[in-house]
């Protein structure tokens, strides 16, 4: 794909009938934002991307693949993207690694790792490369309470480094239901999805666990609400959910899209 093309893509995003249609920015800690095809997720991620303002980004991503560890960090080097190359801040991936034994550098974990990368153009897009990013993979388990005390001790960690920084916002890259039917997603994800909004982590892992919803960055999620809280966050907002479903017409078995931002 070339860049052209790409451009061409991300703004068909903004603009599409799902799309936000204009930028409207404004100040806010975490969002959380789809990661699937362009095709299908990228009007929704728009969403997010319409009111982010230009700062620096520390995105995390759940681990699709299992390689690597489980709070993966890449301490720095650059990413390429058709847009262009985009260089990790180095200096904070440092200060992470050393105020938490749980985060790991790894590279390995990002390798094959799609949903931190394909965040980078929507930014591009809007700021060329002008900013710098931290990438965090996270390995899920179950959605424990011991994995619920880890993301809550991670996320603690980022709000501490962050405190001591400018200009930084997070983003945690999440899908929400896959491959099921049309309203059983609608249903499963907007019951998941007022558990973010009220910034309550043990009840978005209890939510998860009741109806076995399939969120795929449930682990991200909930660093980034702990995070967000540890900020100074008071609420969220529901920007946009979509499914696949609402894009292909295909509705027997969809994944679903959210656009969120905590404030």
């Amino acid at each position: 794909l070339d860049s052209e093309m790409l451009k061409k893509q991300i703004g068909g995003c903004f603009k599409h009938e799902f799309g936000p249609k204009k930028i409207k920015e404004e100040r806010f800690k975490v969002a959380i934002v789809p990661h699937a095809g362009y095709a299908y997720s990228g009007p929704i991620a728009a969403w997010v991307y319409s009111r982010i303002p230009k700062c620096n980004y520390l995105i995390l991503g759940p681990n699709h693949t299992g390689l690597g560890s489980k709070f993966a960090i890449m301490k720095e080097g650059t990413w390429k993207t058709p847009l262009g190359p985009v260089e990790i801040d180095k200096e904070l991936a440092s200060k992470l690694l050393g105020k938490n034994p749980l985060f790991e550098y790894d590279i390995v974990a990002h390798e094959r790792e799609h949903s931190i990368e394909v965040q980078l153009p929507f930014l591009q897009y809007r700021f060329d490369g002008e900013f710098k990013f931290v990438p965090i993979c996270i390995l899920n388990e179950f959605p424990t309470l011991d994995f619920l005390e880890e993301c809550k001790a991670v996320g603690k960690t980022i709000a501490e480094v962050l405190k001591e920084e400018k200009n930084w916002i997070v983003l945690a890259s999440s899908d929400f239901s896959h491959y099921i039917p049309y309203e059983d997603a609608y249903e499963i994800d907007n019951y998941v999805i007022e558990a973010i909004l009220r910034l309550d982590e043990k009840d978005f892992f209890a939510r998860i666990q009741e109806k076995n919803a399939s969120v795929c960055g449930f682990g991200a999620i909930a660093v980034a609400i702990v995070m967000a809280k540890e900020l100074g966050a008071k609420d969220g907002e529901l920007l946009c959910y979509k499914t696949s479903g609402d894009v292909t017409f295909d509705r027997g078995a969809v994944v679903g899209y959210a656009s969120i931002i905590l404030k």
